[in-house]
């Protein structure tokens, strides 16, 4: 089973501040046009996105360099409400490794990823943590979280969609596009089960 987990992109939330995606059609083929063609931009960090270094950290690998394996693999689902704590972080991590997927977690519900959850998941040395909500830590101070995480090369996958996912192992896949010298990427996540 195959399991979307992206939002579309041009009703997506964004994050306050953030330019919204605007799509424009150049061509349309009931205007006379030879094919329908569309234009659009965006913010690399509208709707369901990847976080590189390169985000809060000068000289953080940018959204090019970042191996893929981070983004592709087994991952664990937890499901969470409110702020992850550092009990609550070893909690999941002990789940996720029960499963064989501690490289890779994705946490389901409103949830806050805090400094000493971040600290938890960075010794951890997992590869990549997500979240439903724009950004990983609180949306009004997200920069310490930021630091912790991709300061040790763990990537950020945020604005997800895990409404109606079980809390499990799972196989994700969520590569990025190839936008080189971004400090993040849109990506199509998806679950396999």
């Amino acid at each position: 089973m195959i399991i979307d987990i992206s939002q579309e992109v041009f009703s997506c939330v964004v994050f306050p501040g953030d330019p919204s995606p605007i799509m424009e059609r150049k061509n349309a083929i009931k205007d006379g046009d030879v094919c329908n063609l569309t234009a659009f931009s965006m913010c690399a960090h509208n709707g369901t996105h990847v976080d590189a270094p390169y985000h809060f950290i000068d000289e953080g690998k940018t959204i090019d360099k970042v191996s893929l394996e981070s983004f592709v693999g087994d991952c664990y689902v937890a499901r969470h409400i409110g702020d992850v704590t550092e009990e609550d972080a070893r909690d999941i991590l002990a789940r996720a490794k029960e499963e064989g997927a501690a490289e890779r977690i994705l946490i389901a519900g409103e949830a806050t990823v805090t400094a000493d959850a971040a600290k938890v998941f960075a010794e951890a040395k997992i590869k990549l943590i997500g979240n439903e909500s724009q950004t990983v830590g609180p949306e009004n101070a997200p920069k310490e979280v930021h630091l912790i995480l991709l300061g040790e090369g763990v990537v950020l996958l945020e604005g997800i969609v895990l409404k109606d996912v079980s809390e499990g192992k799972y196989f994700l896949s969520a590569a990025p596009l190839n936008l080189a010298g971004c400090d993040g990427a849109p990506c199509r996540a998806i679950l396999i089960r």
